[in-house]
């Protein structure tokens, strides 16, 4: 039986909710979601097959470099979707990408219909860079029924074109592991020598030094930790061990993958969503190829069954609402098309960087992911409070709605080499919290989950957060961090000023304590809270507990990822000096939820010292700033 899903123009079988109670969703489901976007891909081909240009408005790398992004990371969801059916290939897509190969290599760099761009530094339209990694995995996973029946003369321009990858200077962050990645399939045929060996070495290497535990990598030399983790900075080493055989460095890059996923996996909320936070978000169910590959290789601390049930639940949430259209192709958004969620390196074709989660098929129908009954997400409950100290984060689940929020005291996108004023705020970074049903509202509106100082009329951003720590007990946990606050017109900073912030989670309460350190005469502080709209479910709250004077409701009319027009409720008051500022607030789509301002019985400041004691049980959090502490109990 095969039936469209709602909002879904791919044939999909029939829900199996007796394996899969909470998805529906089987192997089965993976390989049809797999054909149903390579066919709608691949009508867009050029006729050689060498490069698709998908319909949209065209990347920084241009035309060119985007037909490539097509070809590229198709191949990957078609590599994946073969090799996982032992090279069953019923609609023939491996001969397709076999002609496309032999049409793109024959003269790169040409400007014809077919040719593909050459792989050039990072700064010099180095998007092929990129795609070669894709290239390659997929050669390598397909390579008893594609790379070994190419003719020698395909297979040298094969290798001269990715060589290219191995040889120019890519981004500085996770792209040195494209490089990895080609060097790895070129070993694996027989075509390895002291260059790729080097560019092994050198990936892994940097690799060591962006590590910072708990299972996170910066992404680079700052303090970049979003969704790269997953799709990325494990996937490529831990997918490259297990392709190799390489007993050690599975052990090595699989137990970190491991402990990532001890906290990753409660990232996911109970209707499937994958947290919105962090860029490149149009890569959409990517997000759950890191646990499809713990289960893969066996380097995951999660059932088969919770495993099955996260990555079912991202490929489903997406594909019911919206993320195809009635073309069967993946939009540039988040849900249905939304331009606030992209940057300007994403082309038409980027969305297809979501193959990386039908990893999951190289997992055999007999596999305890595909034979093992779904279980609860963690997110679906009990509540929990989880604090990541290395990145910096604290994730708040509450099982009545399945919300996830994120706290984020120690992730900016602010790289190392930018001076902190130079640097633009990112909404995608800059907030002090994300969850899976909200989305953070565009650079042009007020900003959500926010702490500005206004000076002279100018609001404060946040750019390099600098992490204090993070830690918590038995339901509740906290993270810290403080900022200098960076004025886009006038002067950037004022001299000494900083901002500490402390959250305190329990429950679905989130206690939002700020000092303001070095505010000049006459300046006003705001702090807003989570960006709804008016046909949303849920329900934002903000309610202020100590230096507040007004509370009003802000409006966002670019709305956010999830909503085309938003409202932001907000606290204001002026301060001069330090000031410390105590308040309280909610996201929540729990039915009768009791109202914010009943949550706690008394709040006390005593100079840098903060003492709020919670109304249903009497229990006390403790706050102080010099030095940082906090207690609960």
């Amino acid at each position: 039986m095969i039936a469209p899903h709602p909002a879904c123009p791919l044939e999909l079988p029939a829900d199996d909710r007796v394996s899969s109670p909470r998805t529906g969703y089987t192997r089965a489901h993976w390989e049809a979601a797999a054909d149903g976007l390579l066919r709608a891909a691949l009508t867009w081909a050029t006729p050689g097959g060498a490069l698709l240009d998908l319909p949209g408005r065209p990347s920084a790398s241009g035309v060119r470099s985007d037909g490539l992004e097509g070809y590229a990371r198709t191949f990957l969801a078609a590599a994946f979707r073969v090799a996982g059916a032992g090279g069953d290939d019923p609609h023939g897509w491996i001969d397709r990408y076999a002609e496309g190969l032999a049409a793109g290599t024959l003269t790169p760099g040409r400007e014809d219909t077919e040719s593909w761009p050459l792989i050039r530094d990072h700064g010099v339209f180095g998007q092929p860079m990129v795609e070669s990694a894709s290239v390659a995995i997929g050669l390598r996973l397909t390579r008893p029924w594609l790379w070994d029946r190419l003719d020698s003369g395909v297979q040298d321009r094969a290798e001269a074109w990715l060589r290219d990858a191995l040889r120019h200077t890519p981004s500085p962050n996770n792209w040195y592991l494209f490089p990895y990645s080609v060097a790895g399939f070129l070993e694996s045929v027989g075509r390895g020598d002291a260059e790729t060996a080097r560019a092994k070495e050198r990936a892994l290497d940097l690799l060591e030094t962006w590590y910072r535990g708990d299972g996170w990598y910066a992404d680079g030399d700052g303090r970049a930790f979003d969704h790269y983790n997953g799709w990325a900075l494990h996937l490529y080493p831990v997918l490259d061990a297990h392709l190799s055989g390489d007993a050690d460095l599975s052990a090595h890059y699989g137990g970190r993958l491991r402990e990532h996923l001890e906290g990753f996996s409660h990232l996911f909320g109970g209707d499937g969503a994958p947290i919105h936070f962090g860029r490149s978000l149009t890569y959409r169910f990517a997000a759950a190829s890191s646990v499809a590959l713990g289960a893969v290789t066996g380097h995951t601390p999660l059932t088969p069954g919770t495993s099955r049930r996260l990555v079912n639940g991202a490929l489903r949430y997406f594909l019911d609402r919206g993320a195809t259209g009635t073309d069967g192709l993946l939009n540039l958004g988040w849900h249905g098309p939304h331009e606030a969620t992209l940057q300007n390196y994403s082309a038409p074709a980027s969305p297809y960087w979501a193959s990386k989660a039908f990893v999951s098929l190289l997992a055999p129908e007999g596999h305890p992911l595909w034979t093992a009954p779904e279980e609860p997400a963690p997110s679906e409950g009990p509540d929990r409070v989880l604090a990541l100290p290395a990145p910096g984060l604290l994730v708040q689940t509450t099982a009545a709605d399945g919300i996830v929020r994120l706290h984020n005291h120690g992730s900016d996108h602010v790289r190392p080499h930018e001076g902190e004023a130079q640097a633009a705020d990112d909404p995608l970074y800059s907030r002090q919290s994300y969850s899976t049903v909200t989305g953070p509202t565009s650079a042009a509106n007020t900003a959500d989950n926010h702490l500005a100082v206004v000076v002279a009329g100018v609001h404060s951003g946040r750019r390099v957060i600098r992490a204090l720590g993070a830690g918590g007990g038995d339901g509740w946990g906290w993270a810290a961090s403080w900022h200098r606050p960076v004025f886009m017109s006038g002067p950037p900073m004022v001299p000494g000023m900083r901002v500490e912030s402390v959250t305190v989670a329990r429950g679905r309460y989130e206690l939002r304590v700020h000092r303001v350190v070095g505010a000049p005469d006459g300046s006003r502080v705001e702090q807003t809270g989570w960006a709804t709209g008016r046909e949303d479910t849920v329900v934002s709250e903000l309610h202020g507990l100590h230096g507040w004077e007004t509370r009003d409701v802000v409006r966002a009319p670019q709305g956010t990822a999830y909503t085309p027009w938003a409202v932001v409720p907000r606290l204001s008051a002026p301060v001069s000096g330090t000031a410390v500022l105590v308040a309280l607030a909610s996201l929540t789509a729990e039915p009768g939820a009791a109202p914010l301002d009943s949550a706690v019985s008394a709040v006390e400041v005593d100079g840098d010292a903060v003492r709020v004691i919670w109304a249903d049980d009497a229990t006390t959090t403790r706050i102080g700033f010099d030095p940082l502490s906090v207690t609960h109990g």
